[in-house]
Parts: C-alpha cells; sequence; structure tokens
C-alpha cells in the first residue's frame, strides 16, 4: 500500500473513533497555554480513562509527558507513553489516544506569536469536520427525543 493510501486508511479509522466518541460523555481536558521568547507550551491534563484524538500537526514538535501513561496510536500500532517521556511529533501526524492514568502532556511549538488561534492556524491542519456533523445531524435529534420533558 502506498503511503497516501496509508494515510486516508489511518485518518478514516480515526474519523470512526471521532463518531463512536461523541456517544460518550465528554471529559474535561485542562490546557494551560505558556509562551516565553520565541517558544509557546502547551500543557493538557488529561484524566485516567479520556479517549481522545488529535488534529493533524503541520510542524515537527518535541513533546513531553511528564505524568502519567497513555496508549497512542502510532505506525507501528498501538504503544504505551509512560512518564518521564519526551517525544519528537512529525509533520502530518494525527494520534487517537487513551490515558491508561492521569497524563500531563506538553508541547513546544517555536513561534513568535502569542494569539493561539492565530497559533493554531500555523502549527495545525484546517480541522476536517464532516465526519463530525453529519453524525450530529443523525445523533441530535436522537438524543433530543430521549430528554425527558
Amino acid at each position: 500500500m502506498n503511503e497516501i493510501a496509508e494515510i486516508k486508511e489511518r485518518d478514516q479509522l480515526l474519523d470512526d473513533l471521532e463518531v463512536a466518541l461523541l456517544h460518550l460523555p465528554r471529559a474535561e481536558i485542562t490546557i494551560t497555554h505558556k509562551f516565553t521568547e520565541g517558544m509557546y507550551i502547551r500543557e493538557m491534563r488529561i484524566p485516567a480513562g479520556t479517549m481522545l484524538t488529535s488534529m493533524v500537526h503541520k510542524t515537527e514538535h518535541p513533546f513531553v509527558i511528564s505524568e502519567g501513561a497513555i496508549k497512542i496510536s502510532s505506525d507501528d500500532g498501538g504503544v504505551i507513553l509512560e512518564a518521564p517521556y519526551t517525544g519528537i511529533t512529525k509533520p502530518n501526524t494525527r494520534r487517537a489516544g487513551h490515558a491508561l492514568t492521569d497524563v500531563v502532556w506538553t508541547t513546544f511549538h517555536i513561534t513568535d506569536e502569542t494569539d493561539v488561534e492565530k497559533i493554531a492556524e500555523q502549527i495545525l491542519e484546517p480541522a476536517r469536520l464532516n465526519h463530525l456533523q453529519l453524525e450530529n445531524q443523525k445523533f441530535l435529534p436522537q438524543y433530543r427525543e430521549s430528554l425527558p420533558e
């Protein structure tokens, strides 16, 4: 299978997972934004048991897991990353994860920008949400019908 076909297959699997996650209770993931000269630092606190997906990354950048353990999807299948762990995210990376314990995951991005929305445009591919919008169109009427009057 060629690389483009593998990426499309991976993206379809992650899209399907995102649709399934819509039907589960939403986790509270705390995000803290920090800035130093020339760097944006994004810290995520992920509760144990949380399943999540990432957007597609445009840039290569380091990340650190300073607390906990998380199973993530990778080109080699699932791998457990456990603190202390330092890794490198490559361009075009999109992951799924399952926090086995409470996790602190921090990313570091070279930029002089301090507007988080502008930074997101620099480091992330635009979100492809068609699969989620279609699912919401099917799911929301069923959800509304299930609510007590």
